[in-house]
């Protein structure tokens, strides 16, 4: 019995190895490569544009309020009319600081002359200081009251702080006024500015001096404008910055809403859109290096509709693959079957 378990137990071992030896000859046979089709990194021109809403607003606006309470004793303000600057606007009844002006204007006659006489008076010690004192005091406490009811005559008066375009009249000649009452607006349209938003992402399209095209809604002419301001802080929740531009030629009524339209072009090193492996905040490219594939992360940019930009992370001169990455894994074998420029991907 123990004869003829030997010999089972050899004949099992005999089966095993046979069979486990094609499998280990069939292991050793390499895998072929994987053909694949790349791209080189070059510098090229990169032209991106980016649309953006915007409002059109006056180069200076301000509403007309009068300064203090009273009756309007005169208004003038033509509807849509275009005063200068310094123009009367609007004057306010001041008959009471006009008889308090005409009171003060006496005393100072009379001061001036108290003042002048004790001052003789003094230098020949005709008089002693603590009178003239006095009288010097009460000479400039009129000069004083003179200043600050000039001044309150002065807020009676609504002038036209720059030469503007005015707006609807929205008061009556007549009508008793306070600083809460709108009188009307006065604005500069013939410049008008531009305000906008852009995508920090976008800044690189945005510097001061860049010109920019404009259209207004609805209208098929394209405007330029000049980028004239840059808000230094981004919006922490939109993450956008704004932006002002003026106007050049052209006209756009204040208040109305445009399309901006921000175009560049330089040169840098752009890929296919489709060759960028992509997982949560990390982008990464694969790269054929002596026939095997190397994952390389990557920093990207600005896009268009085929191609994106990558500034860090590329050299000149890399293959990068355009297709096959499905099928390949970090130093996976494979063999360049086309090389292709973007002209032809895209």
């Amino acid at each position: 019995m123990s004869q003829l378990y030997s010999l089972i137990v050899l004949i099992l071992i005999v089966l095993i190895t046979a069979c486990n030896s094609p499998k280990k000859e069939s292991a050793n046979i390499p895998k072929p490569p994987i053909f694949v089709d790349v791209t080189l990194a070059q510098l090229q021109d990169f032209k991106t544009s980016l649309e953006v809403n915007g409002a059109v607003i006056s180069n200076e606006l301000i509403e007309l309020h009068p300064e203090v309470s009273g009756r309007l004793i005169l208004l003038n303000i033509p509807d849509g009319g275009i005063v200068k600057k310094g123009t009367i606007l609007a004057k306010i009844n001041d008959a009471d600081l006009q008889a308090q002006m005409t009171q003060y204007k006496s005393q100072l006659e009379l001061a001036v002359k108290t003042e002048k006489r004790l001052s003789d008076l003094l230098r020949i010690n005709g008089v002693n200081q603590a009178d003239y004192d006095l009288a010097l005091n009460q000479l400039n406490v009129i000069k004083a009251n003179i200043a600050f009811t000039e001044a309150q005559i002065d807020k009676t008066i609504i002038r036209a702080p720059f030469a503007g375009e005015l707006g609807l009249r929205l008061v009556s000649p007549g009508a008793y006024v306070t600083p809460q009452t709108l009188i009307g607006t006065l604005g500069q349209n013939d410049k008008v500015k531009i305000d906008f938003a852009v995508p920090e992402s976008y800044f690189g399209l945005i510097q001061k001096g860049n010109i920019i095209l404009v259209k207004g809604n609805g209208s098929k002419d394209t405007l330029t404008a000049t980028i004239s301001a840059i808000d230094p802080q981004v919006n922490t929740v939109s993450r956008n910055i704004k932006v002002r531009a003026l106007l050049g030629a052209g006209k756009l009524s204040p208040g109305s809403f445009v399309k901006v339209i921000l175009e560049n072009s330089r040169k840098t090193i752009i890929v296919p859109s489709n060759s960028i492996i992509s997982e949560g905040y990390i982008s990464q490219v694969v790269v054929v290096k002596r026939g095997k594939t190397v994952f390389k992360t990557v920093e990207t940019n600005l896009r268009n509709a085929n191609s994106i930009e990558i500034t860090k992370g590329l050299e000149l001169g890399d293959s990068v693959v355009v297709s096959g990455m499905l099928y390949v894994r970090p130093n996976t074998k494979v063999k360049v079957q086309h090389v292709k420029t973007l002209a032809e991907l895209n």
